[in-house]
């Protein structure tokens, strides 16, 4: 009974955390990589283009709250996303026009174009906390659990509770079915093949007659839409507060560096590792041990390797480790 105990808190504060939190890293970094793999330069901007297009989705839910417009035990805020991704696209290909289409004609070196994804990121921070504040905003509504704890012991007896949140199994779900879309378009429609020409080799996708302003708008939609999920997800699994998404940049860069930059399927797994990592370093241990350790071994402390203001140093030590001995990444992606 104890072991199972050991297993139900384990998945309730580790397992199931890691593995919503790991989804929404996961689509962050798609966004990331994607930029990386075809337009060939590191986004700064990514973090606050999550934070846009979650703004827009809040702003349109708490639109749709007012006017009685609901999705039952759903959060209302899947109806909004739509206009969410339409936001974040108009103004990602909006700076591409005026900001970044300059540089690239200019053929300007990759580390220009990070210098001035550095200046966006700062307007677009400014933009998003003008217009919705700089504090936390509450939009979820629905049914907050899909599983609460007093239940799971009722059904079993045990002492711990199993508590899976609404928000966590739509992160999972919504990342699942946004990954799938992603590579059957990459891999079986004529634009996502010529996506990948592109990527693989710009001078023969051009002699190959690829529109290289199409895919550079492609692009730019793809990531907006990955940005707009990833950023609304995570906000309705935590909160919405625009400094947050600032600092989640390190992460997400962390998990495509950590997978292999450039390459989509180590974007998903370094997403996962970086969270795991992140959770399993920063959670207190004491629970699990004293369910799992003979009686009166049991630790006193806490048995924290780190505190959870720390968690995003622990992605920042993951990114320095795999830059000195693996700058390539796991699954091989262009060098760092």
């Amino acid at each position: 009974m104890d072991f199972l105990n050991a297993i139900v808190a384990l998945s309730n504060f580790v397992l199931i955390p890691a593995i919503a939190y790991g989804s929404q890293l996961a689509l962050g970094a798609l966004g990331v990589t994607l930029i990386y793999g075809i337009l060939r330069f590191s986004n700064f901007a990514h973090g606050d283009t999550m934070a846009f297009g979650a703004m827009v989705t809040i702003l349109v839910t708490w639109a749709m709250q007012a006017a009685g417009i609901s999705l039952g035990p759903l959060p209302t805020a899947l109806l909004a996303l739509p206009f969410g991704i339409i936001g974040a696209a108009a103004l990602l290909l909006l700076t591409d026009k005026f900001v970044y289409q300059f540089y690239r004609r200019q053929k300007a070196a990759p580390v220009i174009l990070v210098i001035v994804s550095m200046g966006v990121m700062f307007i677009m921070n400014g933009l998003v906390r003008f217009i919705i504040g700089p504090d936390d905003q509450r939009f979820g509504d629905g049914a907050r659990f899909i599983i609460s704890a007093r239940d799971f012991r009722e059904m079993t007896g045990l002492s711990e509770g199993l508590a899976i949140r609404t928000s966590q199994g739509i992160t999972v779900m919504t990342a699942v079915i946004v990954v799938a879309v992603l590579f059957w378009f990459l891999n079986r429609t004529r634009t996502g093949k010529s996506m990948r020409a592109f990527s693989d080799n710009e001078d023969l996708a051009l002699l190959s007659g690829i529109n290289p302003d199409r895919v550079v708008m492609y692009t730019w939609l793809i990531v907006a839409a990955l940005a707009t999920v990833a950023g609304t997800l995570y906000g309705l699994d935590k909160s919405f507060k625009p400094f947050t998404y600032f600092q989640l940049l390190l992460p997400i860069f962390a998990s495509a560096i950590v997978g292999g930059l450039g390459n989509p399927l180590g974007a998903i797994v370094g997403g996962f590792v970086i969270a795991f990592s992140e959770v399993t370093i920063t959670y207190a241990w004491k629970k699990v041990l004293g369910y799992v350790l003979p009686e009166g071994l049991e630790p006193d402390g806490l048995v924290q390797l780190l505190s959870t203001d720390y968690k995003f140093a622990v992605s920042f030590v993951i990114l320095i480790i795999v830059l000195l001995f693996r700058p390539t990444g796991l699954f091989k992606g262009k060098s760092v």
